[in-house]
């Protein structure tokens, strides 16, 4: 049986309240026949779904379009306007001639205008300071309604958090909400179908508002970066049975008073009083003749755009794995609780206790040899909740303005006896569809792969940051870049990073630099540097790769070309930070162990590498001229990158060294310090890299050869002194974030599958197996971040949840898997499948929910026989490549065939090579 199903709208299921002007529609072919593909489609549009067929569609009718198109279709129709609900369907033809019509779907048109908006901006009369949070204003308004309610939407927004509700329910289930933006130039919005919380009479809208982002501390920076207090902009829309239109606007009517919650930030915690709580305050009847007026702020104009992408949510929840370990002094009793799972969130939790007992809440991430938590890497952050109870028998509470990093909790203050049922754990973060999976035969692997996904999760809460659990937890642009790759295979990141490529382009300067963090909150690095900044090329081409999504290639690509223009401007001879550079040369290979790069050979390779990407998203967007200038511009950036770095023979060191290249050989790098192996270099000899200017290292040889930098004569040169600096290094890497993602693809793809494998495999640090020995559960910032030898890493920096090494997590899926993409067809809609075993593992197995459909490519390995089952998705093709030894039969769905690659229509396929 055929199906239409998966029907999206800007990536997303019926989504309500968007502002996209021409949205995109999507939608999968589900069927199990061999081959099938879709050859014709039409679409309807109109306002109500009765009307959903050819010659009543008003809205819009595509007519019959002979395309295989399925993904990314624009609609075409009627000008969309504020509050429309559109309902569509699409019917679709197949190979076989066949005429299949989904079921309907529907978007909703938020508010379009700035002059849609009736509301006004208000808040409470109280504030903190720089340092000194307030407790969180309860704001309601009372209202009455005569008849029946017919629909209803809330629009609303804050500067800082809203939890908002309707006579005594919860809105939504989001959290954080509006999310985070530079919102001196742009803040989102969100709607809600409140319809069924209203009631014919009497009604109370409320509202809670927490300092978020835009009043709290944000990084190790001071509060109030963007507003001194909280403020709400709420719109209820009514229509009611008859037709009448009741519109419930914030403004100077509304009423609040300060409750229970004292102080919350997301970085500091939150701190709880129940004696405080005030029952009954958002529902009807309740006596509110001690609140206060609302102050009304003047708007600040910023524009207020719709949430287009998925919001934070409570998206799994997590119990101890034993019964917490108690520690007493003669003070209290400290309870420590094992979640068994390094997350990112809150905790509920629920206990009896007199009124005015207050417990206190600390989370961490790994414990101390002693077995109390380890806090010194949160640095100021205080990451501290408090509670204190009324004393009505069990009380259960979770906090709703902040959130930690955290797998231990420990309790302080509580008089009762805890167990495992005394906390739970609530992980938050975006509401991101799980698309990948990837397993092997190898449980540390494997291991790996769930500690890289965890580090997605805690890391991916409305904007990518670095970590989650100190005073930082910022978006910042390099280690985005180097994972997102990694992050498109695990969750469905489309909405995600559209969302945070626009929060790029708010941060561009005018003279086209992008900044080390996004949003950039004025942190003072208005140039990322090399591998940072470049994001701005990046991330678009690879969600490009991963969706096929053009769109976002045309909305950026102006940033983009600002950006090249300005490093341009800053590289004479197309040399980027060059040793005389005036301005910020970048942060290097960061967290690199023992081997320096050159900042100007990192800045180099990436100007290169952003060139060779324009050319290619110029080519997709049919900009001729465009991509020829980008392609000359890569052979310019590549003659000078050759002629400053590069050398036809080899030297020995007592040719060459200087003592600065020795300091920089023996001395440990200057933020790696203290965990460092010794390697005995010996002499120094390259035919590849000119040794007077540097010595060569692992990231100078990956960048060379994966941004295709080196002439044809150097490139197996290269790969061998690579692969004997990682052998004089006993098979460890000594890369950073800049050259670990391209490691093991460089190895792998120019012949030495066997070294990238015996990487992967590496137990003892630096690798990235060696977390996983140590009982990691995410992944970790530094290599080093604890070892045996001399145990935490400096607490300056040393976060236990980081995702950026988790960028091995590409190389998984696409290499030990086999699952590629083709640039030529991207967002699967063509497949290359490559499999490459080795390293031992004697199965593997990687899934991926694509726009299509599910994509999998699962092998096994005994002895000499190798079995590799294909599923290609509806309406795409793929080509595939069974790993062969000479002398082996292959046998493809049963039957013998010959050649190195072999053309599959969609469907199940099966290869034994033996």
């Amino acid at each position: 049986m055929t199906r239409i199903t998966h029907l999206l709208c800007e990536y997303r299921t019926n989504p309500l309240g968007i502002d996209v002007a021409a949205p995109r529609l999507s939608w999968q072919l589900q069927t199990d026949r061999p081959g099938a593909r879709q050859t014709a489609y039409r679409v309807l549009a109109a306002r109500t779904p009765d009307r959903l067929q050819p010659g009543q569609a008003e809205l819009w009718d595509s007519g019959k379009v002979e395309s295989d198109r399925s993904v990314h279709v624009v609609y075409a129709g009627r000008k969309l306007e504020s509050r429309r609900r559109i309902y569509w369907r699409v019917v679709v033809w197949d190979e076989t001639g066949a005429q299949i019509e989904s079921e309907p779907a529907w978007f909703e048109m938020g508010l379009l205008r700035r002059g849609d908006w009736k509301a006004k901006w208000i808040g409470a009369a109280l504030m903190g300071g720089p340092r000194t949070p307030a407790p969180a204003p309860y704001l309601r308004k009372a209202f009455h309604l005569p008849e029946a309610i017919a629909s209803a939407r809330l629009y609303v927004t804050a500067l800082g958090l809203f939890e908002c509700s309707l006579n005594g329910q919860r809105v939504g289930d989001d959290v954080f909400t509006p999310g985070w933006t530079d919102y001196n130039q742009r803040l989102q919005y969100n709607v809600y179908d409140v319809t069924g919380l209203l009631q014919p009479g009497d009604n109370v809208l409320g509202a809670v508002l927490g300092d978020g982002w835009a009043v709290g501390h944000i990084s190790w920076q001071h509060r109030q970066r963007y507003a001194e207090r909280p403020q709400l902009l709420a719109q209820l829309e009514i229509t009611l049975a008859d037709g009448q239109r009741i519109t419930v606007g914030s403004d100077r009517s509304w009423q609040y008073a300060f409750g229970p919650i004292l102080e919350n930030d997301l970085l500091m915690g939150e701190a709880y009083d129940a004696r405080r709580e005030l029952p009954g305050w958002d529902r009807p009847g309740f006596d509110a003749a001690g609140w206060r007026s609302v102050e009304a702020p003047a708007d600040r104009g910023m524009a207020l755009v719709a949430t287009n992408g998925p919001t934070v949510r409570a998206m799994q929840e997590l119990k101890p794995v034993a019964d917490p370990t108690v520690k007493a002094d003669f003070i209290d009793k400290r309870y420590t609780f094992d979640l068994g799972q390094n997350m990112v969130g809150r905790v509920r939790f629920t206990g009896r206790a007199p009124a005015g007992t207050t417990v206190t809440l600390r989370f961490a991430e790994v414990l101390n040899p002693d077995g109390s938590i380890y806090t010194a890497n949160l640095r100021t952050a205080r990451a501290t909740d408090y509670y204190t109870f009324k004393g009505e028998g069990e009380e259960t509470w979770e906090p709703k303005f902040t959130f930690h990093g955290f797998r231990y909790v420990e309790i302080i203050g509580y008089p009762g006896e805890a167990t495992r049922d005394t906390i739970t754990g609530v992980a938050l973060y975006s509401n991101m569809e799980t698309t990948g999976a990837f397993t092997c035969s190898d449980p540390l692997v494997n291991q790996l792969q769930g500690n890289i996904v965890w580090g997605q999760k805690g890391n991916f809460v409305d904007v990518p940051t670095d970590c989650p659990q100190r005073d930082e937890r910022l978006g910042w642009t390099g280690d985005i870049q180097v994972f997102a790759r990694t992050a498109a295979f695990n969750m469905d990141i489309a909405g995600f990073m559209t969302k945070w490529l626009q929060d790029v382009a708010d941060a561009q300067g005018e003279n086209g630099a992008v900044p080390a963090v996004v949003p950039s909150m004025g942190m003072g690095l208005t140039d990322g540097g090399p591998a940072w900044a470049d994001a701005v090329v990046i991330c678009p081409w690879t969600i490009y790769l991963a969706y096929g999504d053009t769109r976002i290639l045309q909305k950026h690509y102006a940033d983009m070309e600002r950006f090249i223009e300005f490093v341009l401007q800053a590289s004479p001879g197309y040399i980027r930070c060059a040793p005389d550079y005036p301005g910020w040369p970048g942060f290097g290979d960061w967290l690199s162990i023992n081997a320096g790069t050159p900042r100007d050979l990192i800045g180099t390779a990436f100007l290169a590498y952003d060139a060779s990407l324009m050319a290619q998203m110029a080519a997709a967007l049919g900009k001729t001229r465009a991509a020829a200038r980008y392609r000359r511009l890569f052979a310019a950036v590549k003659r000078a990158f050759a002629d400053r770095y590069l050398k036809g023979g080899g030297l020995t060191a007592a040719d060459v060294v200087t003592s600065e290249i020795r300091r920089q050989m023996e001395q440990a790098d200057s933020i790696s310090r203290g965990n460092l192996k010794t390697v005995d270099y010996g002499p120094i000899t390259s035919a590849v890299f000119n040794t007077n200017l540097f010595t060569p290292t692992q990231t100078a040889y990956v960048l060379a050869l994966h941004f295709d930098l080196l002439p044809k004569r150097l490139r197996a040169k290269a790969v061998a002194e690579l692969v004997a600096d990682i052998k004089r290094r006993e098979l460890h890497l000594s890369t950073g974030f800049v050259g670990a993602p391209y490691l093991p693809h460089v190895l792998s793809s120019h012949g030495r599958l066997d070294v990238a494998h015996a990487l992967l495999r590496q137990t003892s640090w630096p690798s990235w197996l060696y977390s996983v020995t140590q009982g990691a559960t995410t992944i970790w910032e530094r290599w080093d971040g604890w070892t045996e030898e001399n145990g935490f890493q400096s607490a300056e920096m040393n976060s236990f949840n980081h995702y950026a090494y988790g960028s091995i997590g590409a190389w998984l899926y696409n290499t030990v898997a086999g699952i590629e993409i083709d640039p030529k067809q991207p967002g699967y809609k063509h497949l290359i499948l490559r499999p490459q075993p080795g390293g031992g593992l004697t199965s593997a197995r990687g899934a991926l929910q694509t726009l299509y459909g599910e994509l999998l490519s699962e092998w096994t390995q005994e002895g000499d026989r190798f079995e590799w089952t294909v599923v290609v998705p509806p309406n795409t093709t793929a080509t595939a490549h069974p790993p062969l030894r000479e002398g082996a039969a292959v046998q493809l769905d049963g039957q013998p065939v010959a050649g190195a690659e072999h053309k599959l229509a969609a469907g199940r396929h099966q290869f034994v090579v033996a």
